[in-house]
């Protein structure tokens, strides 16, 4: 049985959410942690730095280079074990306990352009 369905939210309040697809150009080591790597995405008009548990999601975190992902853009920058992470990465199944995968484009589309 899965999860139960969140409460009713407004399209107002979902509008508010900035969902964007960008390139993930750069997997790097966060020294000190055991579960966060920084990735480097291209968002076109701009880039970020996002950190993310990915280290033991995966055998090797850098096959993600190349790849376009879902991110929300508009979260406030947080520091973790050192570093900002100025995005956060929109993943499927870490919610439900499972290994996450990336939620991507059916096709490329150019960075930046917006979700929703």
């Amino acid at each position: 049985m899965g999860a139960p369905i969140k409460p009713t939210i407004s399209p107002e309040l979902l509008n508010q959410i900035d969902i964007r697809v960008g390139t993930i150009e750069r997997v790097e080591d966060v020294p000190r942690s055991d579960k966060l790597v920084k990735l480097r995405v291209n968002f076109g008009d701009f880039q970020r730095t996002v950190l993310v548990g990915m280290k033991q999601e995966r055998a090797d975190p850098g096959e993600v280079v190349g790849r376009q992902a879902l991110f929300v853009v508009n979260l406030a920058p947080r520091k973790m074990m050192g570093e900002v992470s100025e995005a956060m990465l929109f993943d499927i199944g870490y919610a439900d306990g499972i290994t996450p995968v990336l939620a991507v484009p059916e096709s490329p589309v150019a960075d930046g352009t917006r979700a929703g």
